[in-house]
Formats: structure tokens, sequence, C-alpha cells
């Protein structure tokens, strides 16, 4: 009603003039005013695109309620040629079934007054049921429609490439669990959270003071461990980068709760966490992702830049694959241990003699017949850099992106 009273005299008029009774703040009279106003609005994005073209945008997720929602966003050209995202609804689904999406999406049409015969692409997550190649909602569509081509979000595929290595490479898909638990022993209460900041402010004090660190503007601003996710964006890279600054500060967060704490699973966590990350595997492991992640971090900013256009977008990503294969050289082997060399030597880490022979710690007695640098450089990084290599042709390859820029 404060919208409306401002912006006409008069509504403003009519408000001023009614008994002081009728303020027009019941639920129900809200509810009311907001669906007029979502008429208003959608009237006029389905006047700017008429009789055009446009691409279909679709996510579904669970509500608060735990009820299965279904957004819609259109994306169109407007009369002065400028790129339009407009969001036209949110739908109830009771299955997520690729079928049901489509009647749902069908229905939300017809009341649009739109006609599936003007969309130009499709946009969805890598779920089977949105974008599977014969029996998805893309495919679907594409019967009806062949000039409706689907494009998976070229950020979401490359999280799930990282996502991909976590659940191939064991030694990496252990690390990352042990960062999870640690996560939550660490985050699992606000006092601990207050502990982990205070520790961490008092070493940026002491690092200042030794002429350790630099100062300025934006410098050393408040740090925090983020939880990484499959479908947030550079979620991991942050996670690793917030452990490797705050190692000092959650190494002493966990000696306390190992200590001190109340909750006896919590300290018997703490204490094997201590002994994992205070481990030459945990800081070469750490490092190693951090290096390659990097790399991919940027490339996930860049690809969700607004401005960027998919030409350039497929050139960053050639961009960072070559980046990539320039890593898996001695010249990146040795870059890596550099900083994992620094790291254990920083925090007290017992550092590997790379010439010794290997053992493996699930059998201790067995002759593996190769040495530490054999097994941290080819079974481990060269691994993971091979496994990500192959994920990025498998899910950028020169036949999606050779469409892609014969389109635009």
């Amino acid at each position: 009603m404060d919208y409306s009273i401002k912006q006409n005299d008069v509504v403003a008029k009519a408000f001023k003039n009614a008994p002081n009774n009728n303020q027009m703040l019941s639920p129900k009279i809200q509810r009311d005013i907001t669906e007029c106003f979502a008429k208003e609005v959608l009237g006029h994005v389905m006047k700017e695109i008429g009789n055009g073209v446009f691409s279909l945008l679709v996510d579904e997720c669970r509500d608060v309620s735990d009820k299965e929602q279904m957004a819609v966003v259109l994306r169109y050209l407007d009369k002065c040629g400028l790129v339009q995202e407009k969001f036209v609804g949110v739908v109830h689904v009771e299955e997520t079934t690729s079928s049901y999406l489509k009647s749902c999406i069908d229905l939300l049409f017809s009341q649009l007054g739109l006609n599936l015969e003007q969309v130009r692409g499709q946009g969805y997550d890598g779920a089977s049921n949105m974008s599977g190649e014969f029996n998805g909602l893309q495919a679907k569509i594409m019967n009806e429609n062949k000039s409706a081509y689907y494009v998976h979000c070229f950020a979401h595929k490359l999280n799930l490439v990282v996502v991909a290595i976590a659940k191939k490479i064991f030694e990496v898909g252990d690390f990352f669990d042990m960062v999870s638990v640690l996560l939550n022993v660490v985050g699992a209460s606000c006092k601990r959270k207050d502990q982990l900041r205070e520790h961490h402010q008092e070493e940026v004090r002491k690092a200042i003071g030794c002429g350790e660190i630099a100062t300025g503007t934006g410098l050393n601003q408040e740090l925090s461990l983020q939880r990484p996710g499959d479908t947030r964006w550079n979620s991991h890279y942050k996670t690793l980068l917030g452990l490797s600054k705050m190692f000092s500060s959650v190494v002493k967060v966990l000696e306390y709760v190992e200590k001190d704490g109340t909750d006896t699973g919590k300290r018997r966590q703490a204490r094997g966490l201590l002994k994992y990350f205070q481990t030459f595997d945990s800081a070469f492991f750490l490092h190693m992702m951090m290096m390659i992640l990097a790399l991919t971090n940027g490339l996930s900013k860049t690809l969700q830049r607004k401005d960027k256009d998919i030409v350039n977008a497929i050139s960053d990503v050639e961009s960072t694959k070559r980046e990539l294969e320039k890593l898996r050289t001695n010249e990146g082997w040795d870059s890596l241990m550099r900083k994992v060399y620094c790291f254990c030597e920083k925090h007290d880490i017992p550092v590997l003699d790379m010439e010794d022979a290997y053992v493996n710690p699930k059998k201790p007695r067995q002759k593996t017949g190769i040495n530490n640098e054999h097994y941290y450089c080819v079974d481990c990084f060269f691994a993971v850099l091979d496994l990500l290599g192959e994920e990025f042709n498998d899910r950028f390859n020169e036949v999606n992106s050779e469409l892609l820029l014969c389109m635009s």
C-alpha cells in the first residue's frame, strides 16, 4: 500500500479519505494486492515478448514446507536489443518426472499466452530428469520444437567436474570427507566459531607486528570456514583457502575441544582430526586441490559474469584446459611441493623424504615397489590432473562447443 500511495495520486487520495479502520493490511487483502501487481508485471513482460522468441530457464527444489517447487525464468531480447531475464512464476509440482514437468510448463505457457514454438533455448541443471538425452525434459521439448537447443550451464558443469574428482579419486574424496567432519566439529556452536575467529585475529595481529603480512584497505579481512556444496560454485576453493589461512587457529580450537569439550563424541572426532590434519598427507592434498581449484575458481567466476558471451566463455574454458596441462609438468610438481614444504615448516608438520620407499598405511608390511615421489606425483597429482582433463573434455566437448559458436 505504501508503494501504491507514493506512485499514484488517486490511490493516495482514496486511502486518505477511507475510514480509519480501513487499513487494507489483512493477509488476504495483501495477497490480492500482490497478485494484482504480479499480473501487471507479467502482462508487461508478455507484451515485450509478443510473438518473439525466448529461452526457457527452469529449476526445481523443495521449499521450507518440503513441497517441490519449479521456478521458471524467460530470457529474451527487448526492443532495444538488450538481454532481459524475467521471472514469470513458481509452480508447485507433485512429481519431478520429465513428463510431469513438461505438462506443468505447457499449462503455464497456456496461462501466459505463450507457445513452445517460440522457445529457442533451454537451460536446466544436470539432473537426468531435466537434461536426459532421450527422456529428459529437454528431449521432450526438442521433440516438439527442434530449434529449442539445450545448453547446460557452463558454471554448473565446471562444478560437476570438481565433484567428479572427489568421487573417483579415493584419496581426494577421503580428504574432502575429513574437511566436512572438521567443519562439523569446529563450527558446531557459536562458541567455537567465536574461538576460531578470536584465535585468527590474534594470529593476524602477530603477523602484522612481525612484518610477515602487509596492511592496507581491503587486506586481512575477517575469515570463516565455508561449508562446500556440490551446487555452489567455487565453494570448495573458498573452504580450502580459509582452512589454509586459519590452520593454526583451527588446530587450537580442535585442541580445546579434545581437552575441554563436553561431548564425548566430538572430543574423539577432534583427536582424530588433529592426528589427520597434522600429517604430510593432509598438507599435500590441501595444497594440491587449492592449486587446481585456483584455476577453476577463476573460470567459475568468469562464467557467471552477466556480460560474458558464449564465444569468450568457450575460449576461457580452452584457456583453463591449457593451464591445467601446464601443471602436469615437472615445473608444476616442483611449484606444488615448494608450497607444501613451506606450509609444513610453518606448522611443524613432519615432512616425508620423497626418495624413501612409499608405505601404504593400509598395508604397512607389504612392499609397494615405488618411492614417495612416484606415489604423490604420479598416482595422486598427475592422476587428478588426467581425470580433470577427461572430465573437461566430456562435459565441454567439441561438438557442443562448435554448435554454440555457430549459434552465436
